[in-house]
């Protein structure tokens, strides 16, 4: 019968971490408030358990060898893992109640999390972990009970139950619309345009659905967050055109006013990822509300 290899310390394992993204004893030392001494000895420790040397010692520097860096990816995976874990169960204390929610930052802070007192008041004992997240990951390795998407239905190890389409608009605010009147579509063309990097296309998809209109469209200022583009058109910098769930507020309250509609033509939509093959009541629970808090109809299934 084989017995496991014994498992180092974890202050051992927490030293070796902190080394190796550093590649420094010096500033491992720093991040966990040791000496450096003391970093030293735990990682030779370490490399005296496994048999085999993690990094190399260039004069006062170091460098992680082969069986360092192959030891180091699992690892930071390994005690991420365990930080989940563990930040699970300081949130669930006595109430067994949590949902980890991973969502799109700007979609979560501005549509989702205004929305979600209503949800949590009906979970009198609820925590939840909610997580920045744009693009698909495993949702059972990562310990994510759901996760909103915006993207195509593609999401490896999970179900897609759609949500909502997105609806684009076109935005300025009303001092732009001073200097800039719009009698007709075309006249849009002739403001500053503000461009998000990720789609930056949907100047074009509008200038084709007008005919005769030859203005260049891919002039004009780019951002890489939806957050900045709108305070961007908030404050004049230019017409946008943007997701009118992300703009509710400056929408009902005037800040932008909307132009135009812009046809989505990416095929992409808002879905709900869940792991397959899992139960879990209160996500169900919050696909179904979610469902219903949607403005459009769901996308069909």
């Amino acid at each position: 019968m084989t017995h496991p290899a014994p498992l180092p310390s974890l202050s051992v394992l927490r030293c070796f971490e902190a080394a190796a993204k550093y590649e420094s004893f010096t500033s491992a030392a720093k991040e966990l408030g040791l000496t450096q001494g003391a970093v030293s000895r735990q990682v030779k420790e370490l490399e005296d358990q496994i048999g085999a040397a993690l990094f190399l010692r260039e004069g006062r520097g170091i460098r992680l060898t082969r069986a360092g860096q192959v030891l180091a990816q699992n690892l930071h995976e390994d005690m991420n893992r365990l930080r989940r874990t563990m930040a699970h169960a300081y949130a669930t204390g006595e109430t067994q109640q949590l949902l980890s929610i991973a969502v799109l930052p700007t979609f979560a802070a501005r549509w989702l999390l205004p929305r979600m007192k209503e949800f949590k008041d009906r979970w009198k004992n609820l925590d939840m972990i909610i997580h920045s997240r744009s693009d698909p990951f495993d949702l059972i390795e990562q310990g994510v009970d759901l996760a909103i998407h915006f993207g195509r239905q593609e999401w490896p190890g999970a179900q897609l139950t759609p949500l909502c389409p997105e609806d684009l608009v076109i935005v300025a605010a009303p001092d732009l619309l001073a200097q800039y009147p719009v009698k007709a579509p075309r006249d849009i063309l002739h403001m500053p345009l503000l461009h998000m990097s990720s789609r930056p296309m949907l100047w074009t998809t509008f200038q084709q659905s007008i005919s005769g209109i030859k203005i260049p469209v891919r002039k004009g200022s780019y951002f890489d967050q939806f957050t900045l583009i709108i305070s961007a058109a908030v404050h004049g910098l230019g017409a946008a055109i943007l997701p009118t769930y992300l703009i509710e507020p400056e929408l009902a309250g005037g800040t932008l006013i909307s132009l135009q509609t812009v046809e989505n033509k990416t095929g992409q939509n808002y879905y709900v990822a869940t792991p397959l093959g899992i139960s879990n009541p209160i996500a169900a629970e919050f696909l179904s509300w979610i469902r219903k808090k949607v403005s459009r109809k769901p996308i069909p299934e």
